[in-house]
């Protein structure tokens, strides 16, 4: 045993360590997938916020550069009013640098020679110096040589306004500047260029102004990729994010430059902060694990126990409830029945049952509560659904069924101290006529449908005489009743277990509250549904209360009995009649291939009762019914003559040769051969002989007598 625990603690530390290594391994897994997904949705989000700072940016140069161009414009307009008036250009373009904050230098260079009292060259221009000081001057001269300009080349080509690439202006502003050009016209003829140069220091203000992140750049290039707004050098040698957007009025091209350390940040903090914690988890749980150890053979010695308990007690349940009803629904190939059972052993294993069958057309049924808990309950349960399956093979009585079973407990030394309360009934599918025995056990409730009422409208307790249990007495005299079930009628059985249901006030459930949920009931919810919603009932009222007794419960409806036909035949005791006899059985039209034989058998029986019912010379009746339905065809042979049972009758040995036979015995041998059922009974001083034959088998018929 010691080696064996030694064993189990080895194994277990083994386990305990892979369960560490696992839950490294899947620690570390969830915390890669948690960054990847945290550093993919943060890039997400960094592009939208970049998208969306670009068009701001792309707005704000656009209005800039759009602001310049009309500048220029009506530059060019004023140029072209007083093209003539050299001192008024002047005046011009100082008011035009001091109405725009945002432009650097303006300057209208003519077309060298225009005005000759100036000189060749004559390029009008306001630089601002300052906020509030602007330099006006002729900067025209060979030495500047404007006409050479990028923008002045491009002014006297273009009809439009057109942005030079970056360029040092040395001559006006003193500062790198991209500028935008314009011609000014005189008859039709260009006579000048306007050029309106934007400070590439007044760009990168702007762009400063824009930053989305501490840390991130704007870079600005033009349509030939030179660099407006050049990103610092503090960006090199850094892995970064880039995006970019156009500037459609210029072509520039506008992006944002946001390094990966100033993105991921927050996540990498997040990050240290999460390993941390993992690493203090590994930490606790290998301490746990440790701890574990210490009384893991203890633990596993219990373990064992409790599982070999369970393991038993599992295995006991599964027979037990291997042995009643679970295939639902219970009569599929019987279209005029419905029906559904439910047990809810208190413990593991309980002593409540519930059963049924159907043989010869006829609902066998019960439902019983073993007096005791747990495994002795559970095996005279057993024992009790084994009588009751083997009575019923050749008994229809109710009460003759329980006073075998009654007969059988009583008898067993090992039951003196249980008892089983039981309910029985044997439903007629034919009529709905119910015959039934009460055994101490709660009376079933009635549910009768619209058509048909009961005493109390909708339902009634079923009126039940107060016959012992079974086990007590041995030799007690059962009494048997009988009712009518009306097409649409159930039949709702319990045991105690529903009735005295506690609640944690110690309140029981009681009739009253069953009753008020029957009438919850609506008569068309299936059999299932109505004991799910007893169950409910119960549930509810019950709450967080431990169950204290085994709850059965089981229910069926009669929905419609089988088209039937009768037909009967009056014949006298004489065997001259036989053949009126054949042509009443031809007469009901049974299948070609088994008319015959029936034929065969009920005249055999027939010409059995004509022969030897009565004495010789005494006249008397034989009175044959048939009950024809789509499913068998039952006959019934009534005769008031001496007492005779002929199923009693040995089986003759076929083997012997006809000289070392006995005489007698064939024909009931021939009947036994060709029908399914052959029952007698004598009853107020009559002979009932009544033979069944299948025309279409239930399948589940020897399977419920067979369980």
């Amino acid at each position: 045993m010691q080696k064996t625990q030694k064993k189990i603690v080895s194994s277990k530390n083994r386990a305990s360590m892979w369960i560490l290594i696992v839950a490294a391994v899947v620690l570390e897994g969830i915390a890669c997938f948690q960054y990847f997904y945290s550093r993919s949705a943060i890039r997400k989000e960094a592009e939208r916020r970049a998208k969306t700072e670009l068009c701001r940016a792309e707005l704000e140069i656009e209005m800039h550069t759009i602001e310049m161009e009309t500048v220029a414009k009506t530059l060019a307009m004023m140029a072209e009013k007083y093209v003539d008036m050299p001192d008024s250009i002047f005046a011009s373009t100082r008011s035009m640098v001091a109405a725009v904050n945002s432009t650097s230098s303006l300057a209208v260079a003519y077309v060298p020679g225009y005005f000759p009292s100036q000189g060749t060259y004559f390029e009008a221009c306001s630089s601002r110096i300052s906020d509030d000081s602007i330099h006006t001057r002729q900067i025209g001269s060979a030495a500047h040589d404007y006409t050479q300009m990028e923008w002045y080349k491009n002014g006297l080509e273009k009809d439009s306004c057109w942005w030079t690439e970056p360029y040092l202006d040395d001559s006006g502003s003193q500062t790198w500047v991209v500028s935008c050009s314009y011609p000014v016209r005189k008859n039709g003829k260009v006579v000048a260029v306007v050029c309106v140069d934007l400070s590439l220091d007044y760009l990168q203000k702007l762009s400063e102004y824009l930053q989305i992140y501490q840390g991130s750049y704007y870079s600005i290039r033009s349509s030939k990729g030179v660099d407006i707004v050049a990103s610092p050098d503090t960006v090199a040698g850094r892995d970064y994010e880039i995006f970019h957007e156009e500037i459609d009025a210029t072509g520039w091209n506008i992006s944002i430059i946001i390094p990966d350390d100033v993105i991921y940040a927050e996540l990498k903090r997040v990050s240290l902060i999460l390993s941390g914690l993992m690493l203090l988890g590994l930490a606790l749980l290998l301490f746990i694990l440790y701890r574990s150890t210490k009384n893991i053979a203890k633990i596993v010695d219990l373990s064992n126990q409790q599982e070999r308990i369970e393991s038993e007690l599992n295995i006991a349940r599964n027979i037990q409830m291997a042995m009643l009803p679970t295939r639902f629904p219970p009569f599929e190939n019987n279209p005029n029945l419905t029906g559904y059972g439910v047990v809810v052993p208190a413990k593991e294993i309980g002593g409540d049952l519930f059963d049924f069958l159907i043989r010869d057309n006829k609902l066998f049924f019960c439902i019983g509560d073993v007096s005791g808990k747990g495994v002795p309950a559970a095996l005279v349960m057993a024992v009790t659904r084994s009588l009751f399956r083997s009575f019923t093979k050749n008994i229809d009585s109710p009460a003759q069924i329980v006073s075998q079973m009654n007969g059988s407990l009583s008898e067993d030394p090992d039951n003196q101290n249980m008892f089983v309360t039981l309910f029985i009934g044997v439903l007629d599918l034919n009529s709905g006529n119910l015959r039934y025995c009460n055994a101490g056990h709660n009376a079933p409730v009635q549910i009768t449908n619209s058509q048909s009422k009961t005493a109390n409208g909708q339902y009634a307790m079923v009126d039940c005489i107060a016959n012992i249990p079974l086990g007590i007495l041995a030799g007690f005299d059962y009494q048997e009743q009988a009712m009518q079930m009306a097409v649409g009628d159930s039949l709702f059985l319990y045991t105690d277990g529903l009735t005295e249901a506690e609640n944690e006030q110690h309140e029981l459930f009681g009739e009253q509250r069953m009753l008020q949920t029957i009438r919850q009931w609506d008569t068309q919810i299936s059999a299932a549904e109505s004991i799910a919603a007893m169950q409910e009932a119960v549930s509810d009222f019950v709450g967080d209360a431990i169950q204290s007794d085994d709850l059965t419960m089981f229910t069926f409806r009669f929905l419609s009995p089988p088209p039937t036909s009768h037909h009967s035949l009056v014949m006298r005791n004489d065997i001259e009649q036989i053949p009126t006899l054949a042509e009443w059985v031809d007469s009901l039209e049974l299948p070609q291939d088994m008319n015959m034989t029936i034929n065969l058998a009920i005249e055999e029986a027939v010409s059995n009762v004509m022969l030897y019912a009565y004495p010789e010379n005494e006249s008397g009746q034989v009175l044959v019914e048939a009950d024809k339905s789509p499913d068998m065809v039952v006959f019934t042979i009534t005769d008031s003559g001496k007492p005779f049972d002929p199923t009693a009758q040995a089986q003759p040995d076929i083997s012997l040769s006809v000289e070392e036979r006995p005489i007698g015995g064939l024909g009931i041998h021939l009947v036994r051969q060709i029908m399914d059922v052959i029952k007698y009974e004598r009853k107020d001083n009559n002979n009932i002989l009544t033979l069944i034959k299948k025309i279409q088998k239930y399948p589940n018929d020897n399977d419920l007598i067979n369980q």
